[in-house]
């Protein structure tokens, strides 16, 4: 994959996603993301089975958009500090065929992939190739720059007013 300027803010993808049958004796199904692959001509916009051998299944998902957005750029510092900068993927489980699994947005977003998680999605992340890793951090330079850290004076140097209620003062 290979973004071609720092500038660019969309990437084109898709998600390669897994199905095993009867991993256990409580799940019918077990779902999972693969990878992320770039969006290549061939692979169009409807989803396609890849390989099925009865027990695993591989669909290949294309037609995803990953943006990047400036106010999410503390989120794409997270990612890329974590030390393995990973893609995460939203999927649900499909409504008339619980077989099937769909993924529903891709981000590169520490803190989306939090609010996901908040709401109760079904959140996966696999590893961030070298050449995104790259493009991601370009953009977060560009458009992202901490908040200078606040230095707070212990309580126990502000006035009695100033104080937090229901602290030991308060």
């Amino acid at each position: 994959m290979t973004p071609s300027a720092p500038q660019r803010s969309r990437l084109e993808v898709a998600v390669v996603m897994e199905r095993e049958r009867a991993p256990n004796a409580w799940e019918d199904w077990c779902f999972r993301v693969v990878e992320v692959v770039p969006q290549q001509p061939g692979f169009g916009r409807a989803p396609r089975l890849l390989i099925d051998d009865g027990r695993c299944a591989r669909w290949l998902y294309p037609g995803l958009t990953v943006e990047l957005f400036r106010d999410e750029g503390e989120g794409y510092h997270l990612n890329l500090s974590s030390g393995r900068p990973v893609w995460f993927v939203m999927w649900r489980p499909e409504a008339d065929d619980r077989s099937r699994a769909r993924p529903e947005a891709v981000s590169l977003s520490y803190n989306e992939a939090g609010r996901w998680l908040d709401a109760q999605e079904r959140v996966d992340s696999v590893p961030l190739q070298a050449e995104v890793v790259a493009w991601l951090q370009a953009y977060t330079d560009d458009h992202y720059r901490p908040e200078p850290k606040k230095r707070q004076r212990p309580a126990s140097f502000l006035g009695p007013g100033r104080r937090e209620p229901g602290g030991p003062d308060g």
